[in-house]
């Protein structure tokens, strides 16, 4: 198996902290940059696995430079720059604590919320009588609060504001950004054959102003149905082809394991690790359209190092 990159350690200058999340290393520089280093970690249920897939960081660290690129446009967005496969630095913001998430489609989470009989999701009434995978009228915005530690939880567009997180006039933005977002994924996936289920998108702050932050439109933020055969499959109550994170949570049911207290995490063979890596690889050159070129992973630590120095030598 090639190397994988599970954890960093680094002491930048002017470093001020660090922040570890489920897949990235943030580093703030000075207040001023934020290095983030997509790791090789993957998570589901809101659990870290025990594992890394080998190129996983570098694949979601391009597909989101590459769709915050296509999409700076509609928002600002925080990247400056992507000096490393597996790094983006960009602009230091205040983090909303609320992710906005949009969905296309009954399916995932939602559609587990549904069968239980549930016709409301974060506020936003769903129909009787729609099956799994079926479109809905219109895209729904179903927002989580941004958890430190454990699940992120649902909670409505009136919650959000009445409970102070967002003020009204910024959320109405967020809301605003997260359709023209989603709609723009919608038609570039559509040119791939691709259809974008569901998706989220993390906003922040500075000098008063809301920026795009952290991914967007990746496998681990976002799903995707395969265009070809979605109709056929949907009529049959058949399941569709999926470019998603999924197959990984799949695997984990299948396991017995889903998060909860007291399952215990199953054990992931060198194999199942080298075909969730090669899965990535589907992913990303369906995503992009572009072939996947693997970065040399001899010495990974020292390439990012040496990578980001060059950018804060030239910049601090």
């Amino acid at each position: 198996m090639s190397n994988a990159i599970t954890k960093t350690d680094f002491n930048f200058p002017r470093q001020k902290s660090v922040y570890k999340g489920k897949v990235r290393d943030v580093y703030n520089i000075d207040n001023r940059f934020l290095v983030m280093i997509a790791t090789d970690r993957i998570s589901a249920f809101d659990v870290v696995l025990p594992k890394g897939i080998p190129y996983k960081g570098q694949m979601l660290n391009q597909i989101a430079a590459k769709f915050l690129d296509m999409t700076n446009d509609i928002c600002p967005n925080w990247k400056i720059a992507t000096p490393d496969p597996m790094v983006t630095i960009g602009h230091f913001c205040e983090p909303f604590p609320v992710e906005m998430i949009i969905r296309g489609y009954l399916t995932g989470s939602s559609w587990r919320t549904y069968k239980k009989g549930a016709r409301e999701i974060c506020g936003v009434p769903i129909p009787d009588g729609m099956k799994e995978h079926q479109q809905f009228p219109e895209p729904i915005v179903t927002p989580t609060t941004k958890a430190k530690e454990g699940h992120d939880e649902d909670i409505s567009r009136e919650e959000i504001i009445q409970q102070g997180l967002v003020s009204q006039e910024d959320y109405n933005l967020l809301e605003k950004y997260t359709k023209e977002l989603f709609q723009r994924g919608s038609e570039i996936a559509d040119e791939k054959g691709l259809i974008l289920v569901d998706t989220k998108y993390e906003f922040g702050k500075k000098d008063g102003k809301i920026y795009l932050i952290d991914e967007i439109h990746t496998p681990d933020s976002s799903r995707y149905f395969y265009k070809s055969g979605y109709e056929e499959r949907f009529a049959k109550g058949e399941q569709q082809k999926q470019l998603s994170k999924e197959f990984v949570r799949e695997w984990l049911m299948t396991q017995g394991f889903q998060g909860l207290t007291g399952q215990k995490m199953p054990f992931m063979t060198d194999d199942f690790v080298k075909s969730v890596s090669e899965r990535y690889i589907e992913l990303y050159e369906g995503i992009t359209g572009e072939k996947f070129v693997k970065s040399d992973t001899s010495d990974i630590h020292s390439r990012i190092e040496k990578n980001i120095m060059a950018f804060l030598d030239a910049n601090l």
